[in-house]
Parts: C-alpha cells; structure tokens; sequence
C-alpha cells in the first residue's frame, strides 16, 4: 500500500490498467499530516468528503510520496505551503487550495468571498504569514532541519536520494 496515498482515493487505482481513465477525485489535496491543526482541518474534510472520493488526501511526510504522482510539487514546496493537483495536472495553492476543496464537497460558500480580487489578496497574505511562521508556532522545527531530518532517515533506510526531498 502507498501510503502517502489513502486507498479510498487513490488516483493510481482509479487510473489502473486505462491509462486514457480519468481520475475519479476531483482534486488531489496535498497535506502535511504531522502538522496538527493541517491533520484537524484533513479530517474534517475527509468527513465532509465521506468516502465519495472526490478529494485524494495525499501526506507528504510518508517516506513513499513522491513529487512525480502529485503535480512535481517536491517535498520541500509541499512543506512551504499548501497545494493541491487538479485532475487536469494543473496545480495549484495557498487560499485557492481551500476555496476549491470546499467547492469540490459542496461548501463552497465559506470560501466565496475571497473569490473578490480585494478579499481573495489578503486572505492570500494572511496565510502566507501562517506558512511561514506554521512549523514554529506547532511547536516544530524550522523547515531546513525538517528537510535534513528527513533526508537522513531515506539515507538511513536506504532510500537516499538528494535530489527527492
């Protein structure tokens, strides 16, 4: 099983044996699940979600993700700021992340209004300012040493690969 995919929506069992198939999720939402309040706000989600499939929960921290299944988007981008892949391989991130996950289970309306140019701007700057300050004010290590750290254990386990983070 990969893991940094759950089993209910991967794309890759969706798309098995037709590679012309297009997925079944609607979009694929790139998350971190060793960061509590990310972790909070995945399940509920995945409850509003309800086993449909539309939304593809991806954890980037498991040993197993890789950039390549998920728009390109590396470790180090994923961990920086939110991002998620759209079916059309489109990515995109920050507030937009939110606004189409919850159109995508019908809840569209909580992110409505940062769809005006005004709105949509400084909420855009406000979790900005929550990207670069989230590890920190989780109680966890600055980013190059979640990098290092997690290098050192692919290293360990035999799955060192500089250039994958």
């Amino acid at each position: 099983m990969n893991s940094a995919i759950h089993p209910e929506a991967s794309p890759e069992a969706n798309l098995a044996g037709n590679p012309e198939a297009q997925p079944t999720w609607k979009i694929k939402l790139l998350y971190d699940s060793q960061c509590p309040l990310c972790l909070h706000e995945v399940n509920f989600l995945r409850r509003k979600d309800a086993d449909r499939g539309l939304v593809a929960f991806v954890d980037v921290v498991a040993d197993d993700y890789d950039p390549q299944l998920h728009g390109g988007v590396d470790y180090e981008a994923a961990m920086a700021r939110i991002h998620a892949v759209l079916p059309d391989g489109t990515v995109i991130q920050n507030v937009e992340v939110f606004r189409r996950v919850y159109e995508v289970l019908g809840m569209g309306w909580v992110y409505a209004i940062t769809k005006l140019p005004i709105v949509g701007w400084i909420a855009d700057a406000v979790y900005g300012i929550w990207a670069k300050w989230r590890l920190q004010l989780t109680g966890r290590p600055n980013l190059k040493t979640i990098l290092a750290e997690r290098n050192q254990r692919l290293c360990e386990t035999g799955r060192c690969d500089i250039e994958r983070r």
